[in-house]
């Protein structure tokens, strides 16, 4: 709704959530796919891992933005919904280290991101408030954690696989700077900041997603 030429910061868009609601659906046979298509125990395993992780993060920002509830409820939908951001930054790693990274190495980053991630997700389900710029910058550290083994990395994949994963990462950089300014927000009313964040999340998700699918392939 408008008054006097500007949107009522009270209105949600009408596609606030549509997206996630979308990418949730997609992502249940998209995960059976990405797990069939792995090779190995470890890779199955692996993709398992990433494919309900995949699957809870759209999950939880489809309810949390679709239902209506009461207000309590509400922000017990929105602590859900961060904190699977964290599960799906770990839920990515696991695979990628298992099957382009050697042993130790492998170990070591998925030990990492893991407890970085349950760190998150605590953190966001005592703390009143982690949001903002260190809530922001949470996410950004724990996402760029596996370039800790970068140079393992160069060796583990190809240009292609390491183009994919650098693509994947930057993009989720960018939404969430993105949600962080609360701009550019294209049209208000509609389609706003937090909808073109969701579109970031989703095309990252993709690259990362045409990756797995190729490491569990390979495998």
């Amino acid at each position: 709704m408008y008054k006097g030429g500007v949107v009522d910061a009270s209105v949600r868009p009408r596609l606030r959530g549509r997206l996630h609601q979308v990418a949730f659906v997609a992502s249940i046979p998209a995960g059976g796919v990405v797990v069939a298509a792995a090779t190995t125990v470890e890779a199955r395993v692996a993709a398992a891992v990433y494919a309900l992780s995949l699957v809870a993060l759209y999950g939880a920002s489809g309810a949390y933005h679709w239902l209506r509830v009461e207000s309590h409820k509400k922000r017990v939908l929105r602590r859900i919904d961060h904190s699977m951001i964290y599960v799906l930054i770990a839920g990515t790693t696991t695979p990628v280290a298992l099957l382009a990274l050697d042993g130790g190495w492998a170990v070591a980053v998925v030990a990492t991101v893991w407890v970085g991630a349950l760190s998150g997700v605590a953190l966001k389900v005592v703390a009143k408030s982690v949001g903002g710029v260190a809530g922001s910058a949470l996410y950004i550290v724990l996402g760029w954690a596996v370039l800790l083994a970068l140079p393992q990395l160069v060796r583990g994949l190809s240009d292609g696989q390491l183009g994919l994963l650098l693509a994947g990462g930057a993009l989720y950089t960018v939404g969430a700077v993105v949600l962080l300014r609360r701009r550019p927000d294209p049209l208000p009313a509609v389609f706003g900041y937090h909808e073109l964040w969701h579109c970031f999340v989703v095309v990252a998700g993709i690259c990362h997603y045409v990756l797995i699918f190729q490491l569990g392939r390979a495998a």
